[in-house]
């Protein structure tokens, strides 16, 4: 079993130590089991990370991070700075996947369209930690809304991302931040990234919408593919 493997088991025993929401039915409707974590999609070796906030009905279905409507969006916007043309190509869009990392604060869907509470979060941080940390080798990391993004305060200075998040250029802006995890052996890690935040491309985000593709576009422009 290869390390990335080991931890994927370890979030699956954790799940199965002490009940926490799940939405089961719609797990149970594609028969996989609700404690199977989906920890994350794409390539641990890309330089890129688009960070969400948890599983939805879709993400369940194909069993990877940002595959329905929001994600899709996502998708369509990496494949632009790829290739500079459009498609709507399922298998096209996939291919982005070699070229970034794909994860949430929470690998599993909960109940409804709510979010998980903080119990939760803090339940599976560790982790993610060790995902982001010891796993992955890319320091960009692209949150998707302000659940993602201040998923993230403990690694800044007190009030550091609530500071920046008040920021009217917020999603121009980066935020250069520590990374730490613990694994399984007590060894610790660090590792510097940057934030860069975008609005959450949902159709129910009226506010950014209709702006996410070309948002999303300024934030592409800032790297090399």
């Amino acid at each position: 079993m290869s390390e990335i493997e080991t931890l994927i088991a370890q979030i699956f025993q954790e799940a199965k130590r002490e009940p926490f929401p799940i939405d089961t039915p719609v797990y149970e409707a594609v028969k996989k089991d609700p404690t199977q974590p989906i920890l994350y999609g794409g390539n641990l070796n890309s330089k890129i990370c688009f960070f969400g906030r948890d599983l939805g009905r879709d993400e369940v279905y194909a069993g990877q991070p940002l595959i329905g409507a929001a994600g899709t969006l996502v998708r369509k916007g990496f494949y632009w700075a790829m290739h500079h043309q459009e498609t709507n190509n399922k298998e096209e869009l996939q291919t982005v996947c070699d070229r970034l990392l794909l994860t949430n604060t929470v690998p599993y869907k909960p109940p409804g369209n709510k979010a998980y509470t903080t119990k939760v979060k803090e339940r599976f941080r560790p982790f993610v930690e060790q995902l982001l940390v010891i796993h992955w080798q890319g320091n960009q990391i692209i949150t998707l809304g302000n659940e993602a993004f201040k998923w993230f305060t403990p690694y800044g200075e007190k009030g550091e991302l609530n500071q920046f998040f008040q920021q009217g250029d917020r999603y121009q802006a980066k935020l250069p931040i520590i990374l730490q995890a613990t694994d399984r052996f007590g060894m610790h890690y660090q590792r510097q990234v940057t934030l860069l935040p975008l609005p959450h491309p949902s159709p129910l985000n009226q506010k950014y919408y209709a702006k996410f593709p070309q948002m999303l576009q300024q934030r592409l422009d800032e790297f090399e593919f």
